[in-house]
């Protein structure tokens, strides 16, 4: 039996194979759930089609720019005419970066180059959910992908503000749609080598300090553990599950330092 048979997911972040977003809509797939996939028409509404039929996704991509007003207000009609009565799942995993990046400093950054970044990385989750509540059912589940926002990491400023923000959206969507039977969570992701990390300027040194500090270890590369936990969180094994914070980074989040290089683990046997 699979994990999502018979559920029909609305993916968002699709934008090339090596994607967390395409990780775990590959996952779902193969997990037997029906996938309706979206595109931000500012990236190229073509690149997620032509990625597609890679996941095992058929059909048409709904534009879906989250900026933009008449694409949140259009949406429930496009799942509708895509043959959809309900959605039981929803997958948020998206960001916005400046281009170019804001370099000036932290607080120096204006109001209107950071605005985008807090709407697409915060506020959007819960247009997002507002947009579909009319085809949200009891049992449905909402899961966006988030970096640990409790700290300061390096490259993220603004958008480590906005996956604060997106922690508190979803805690707060948790609390109005819990009445529903619709569980929202997130899932803290380790470091991993996407488009955005590239646009980041990439982080080589977070990786392998990344690595070095978790109990069970981390490969950027590795999307598998993230995609089963989104996965996971989407079926109906987690029915008591809501407005939290899954990490899936090696355990990372829960040590201060890397061991030195002489300390092992203790034993607890005699």
């Amino acid at each position: 039996m699979t994990l999502l048979a018979g559920k029909r997911l609305l993916a968002t972040g699709v934008l090339t194979e090596q994607s967390l977003a395409s990780a775990v809509v590959r996952t779902a797939r193969e997990q037997g759930a029906e996938v309706l996939l979206t595109s931000p028409v500012c990236r190229g509404l073509s690149v997620t089609s032509r990625v597609a039929p890679r996941l095992d996704v058929h059909g048409d991509v709904l534009a879906l720019d989250v900026t933009l007003p008449q694409d949140l207000a259009d949406l429930e009609k496009a799942v509708r005419e895509a043959g959809w009565d309900r959605v039981d799942g929803v997958l948020h995993a998206i960001a916005y970066l400046p281009d170019p990046p804001v370099h000036q400093g932290f607080s120096s950054a204006s109001w209107d180059s950071i605005a985008p970044t807090l709407q697409t990385g915060a506020w959007s989750l819960a247009a997002l959910v507002r947009a579909l509540h009319p085809l949200l059912v009891r049992g449905s589940s909402v899961v966006a992908l988030d970096l640990d926002a409790t700290r300061a990491w390096p490259s993220q400023d603004w958008l480590g503000v906005a996956q604060a923000g997106l922690e508190a959206t979803a805690r707060y969507l948790a609390r109005d749609l819990g009445p529903q039977g619709v569980r929202v969570n997130l899932v803290a992701c380790g470091p991993q080598r996407t488009l955005l990390a590239k646009a980041l300027g990439g982080r080589p040194e977070l990786e392998v300090e990344w690595d070095a500090r978790a109990p069970l270890g981390w490969d950027a590369a590795d999307r598998t553990a993230i995609a089963r936990a989104a996965v996971a969180l989407l079926s109906d094994w987690f029915p008591a599950t809501t407005g939290t914070v899954v990490h899936v980074d090696g355990g990372a989040h829960a040590v201060g330092a890397a061991p030195g290089p002489n300390r092992k683990g203790a034993s607890c046997g005699q």
